[in-house]
């Protein structure tokens, strides 16, 4: 039960300075997390400073990869953090961009709600960001508003936001809002010290637009100094216990419990005037003890096209670590990029692995390393998992090698090619626009008795995001049955293929859907267990 508030909705708003890539979402989802264990509801948002309207066509070197929420919406990595964090479904009223902002702004002007007057950034831009920062409390009934404003203090483009949440402070009355500013503290090797000007500085400018920070986190890579504390707190004008260190660590899962150490959620829920209990992070603990005593370690190759950057496979890296801490195994994921692998190296670059995994895509760049990696998985009996199009790869090259359709291929690659064994899906098409188009968000999937998928899940009926615009083309489903391979789930209707998989053998399977969505350090997806099981099993007998 929710702890008892007498006071209205309390909003906490958590800014970056001096750098990009603090972890501010990782800050964020951690302080949900701890006032969670305290007994209060939170609901948590992003709000993103590009134009874009969302990340759905962003290459995911931009931005890492596109979270997709339960009810379809396409956001950003950091909701993926917070869903992992408060293990809870979040939706399209968490994720705001400025594009989103200016598309709705100007669709309300066409529709004359604005009622002819000059629609400017102040109020008409600012309000919509306090609407949408108010809408999701109110449709959460939630105690604390958490929202993460995206970029770093100075950028331009995070000026409206800055300007609107310095109203709702104003609005709802500075009892009840608190700031949250995430700093850098640069260590310089050559004096062997920390230095604090570049926080000074960074505050410096958020006080100029008229915020003035509760609570400064500290990021840094080695321990603080106990000067650098004081100095701080007496030039950024904040208590010395509002001071707070920021390490990083080699497990993000143990963010909320290194910053409960230093007070964070006390401090937090005395800035606000909230009395609460202490957290019960009983089960935190136990998950975070579960994760550093590894028995064995297992590598897990990650074949994809974007390896360049992690972040662009963050949902799945994680989900391959939860399914390790279950099974009490270090996963080293092996980061090898596709377009460099081929049948002739395939052994050389493959040869150590314990599993193989082919995440999402989109495009042809990198697929020939794919197929290698499948052919490589089904032919040395090495667990394989595909995910969409990871799935799609798996169902081409056992149609290429197996089915005998040599010149088997998928629509998006070749249009032209005489056997489409993936084509796009009913109501697709290249003439539509990219963005927001795709089959998106939860649809249920009915899977066949006796398969892999039902011993993974212990259940015939799932449902599981997706985000795809091609699938499986229902013309080869009798002739690539006949050839053995299992279509082992399938819509509700029957229609679209969900989930294909081999009989003979432990672990080798391909999923349309994004299973890696809904993994949870404390309670990991089931098909990832499964896979990662096979893989231990896998490298045991070897």
């Amino acid at each position: 039960m929710a702890a008892s508030n007498t006071t209205k909705t309390k909003y906490i708003f958590v800014t970056g300075g001096v750098a990009s890539s603090l972890g501010k979402g990782i800050i964020s989802a951690s302080l949900a997390r701890l006032l969670q264990a305290r007994g209060y509801r939170v609901a948590i948002q992003k709000l993103d400073p590009y134009i874009n309207v969302d990340p759905g066509t962003l290459n995911p070197y931009e931005h890492g990869e596109c979270y997709v929420t339960e009810d379809g919406a396409e956001t950003d990595l950091d909701l993926g953090h917070y869903e992992r964090f408060i293990d809870e479904d979040l939706n399209k009223y968490s994720n705001l961009t400025t594009g989103k902002v200016y598309w709705n702004v100007l669709n309300k002007e066409r529709r004359g709600e604005y009622l002819g007057s000059t629609v400017q950034v102040i109020p008409h831009i600012t309000n919509e960001i306090k609407e949408f920062v108010y809408s999701v409390g109110v449709k959460t009934a939630a105690d604390v508003v958490i929202t993460e404003i995206g970029g770093t203090i100075g950028d331009i483009e995070s000026q409206p936001f800055l300007e609107a949440v310095r109203q709702i402070s104003l609005e709802v009355g500075r009892e009840n809002s608190l700031f949250i500013h995430v700093t850098l503290v640069p260590f310089l090797r050559g004096s062997d010290e920390h230095k604090s000007k570049p926080t000074q500085h960074s505050v410096k400018e958020l006080q100029g637009m008229g915020i003035h920070p509760n609570i400064i986190v500290l990021r840094c890579d080695e321990p603080l100094e106990e000067s650098i504390y004081q100095k701080i707190s007496l030039f950024c004008n904040v208590r010395l216990d509002c001071v707070i260190e920021n390490r990083t660590l080699p497990n993000l899962y143990e963010a909320p419990l290194m910053l409960e150490q230093s007070h964070f959620s006390e401090v937090v829920c005395r800035e606000l005037g909230i009395d609460a209990p202490k957290p019960d992070l009983s089960e935190w603990v136990e998950m975070v003890e579960q994760s550093r005593t590894a028995k064995n370690t297992i590598h897990i190759g990650l074949i994809g096209k974007y390896v360049g950057l992690h972040d662009a496979y963050l949902s799945v890296a994680e989900a391959l670590r939860h399914a390790g801490f279950f099974h009490q195994a270090r996963v080293e994921i092996e980061w090898i990029d596709s377009e460099h692998l081929t049948s002739e190296n395939s052994e050389q670059a493959l040869g150590g692995l314990d599993g193989i995994l082919v995440p999402g895509g989109f495009g042809g760049r990198g697929i020939d390393g794919m197929l290698a990696a499948a052919q490589y998985a089904r032919e040395h009996g090495m667990p394989y998992f595909g995910i969409c199009l990871g799935m799609q790869i798996a169902v081409i090259e056992y149609a290429r090698h197996v089915a005998g359709l040599p010149d088997a291929d998928s629509g998006e690659f070749d249009d032209q090619c005489p056997h489409k064994v993936i084509d796009f899906m009913p109501g697709q098409s290249s003439e539509i626009d990219k963005g927001g188009t795709l089959r998106l968000g939860a649809y249920p999937c009915v899977i066949q008795p006796g398969t892999t998928m039902e011993r993974c899940y212990g259940s015939t009926a799932v449902s599981e995001r997706h985000r795809h615009r091609y699938e499986f083309n229902n013309e080869y489903r009798d002739l690539l049955k006949d050839k053995g391979l299992v279509i082992s789930g399938c819509s509700p209707d029957g229609r679209l293929v969900e989930t294909v998989e081999l009989a003979d053998r432990p672990f080798y399977v391909g999923v349309q859907f994004h299973p890696e969505f809904k993994s949870r350090p404390n309670r990991p997806h089931p098909l990832f267990t499964g896979f990662i099981g096979a893989a231990l099993t896998f490298a045991n007998g070897r």
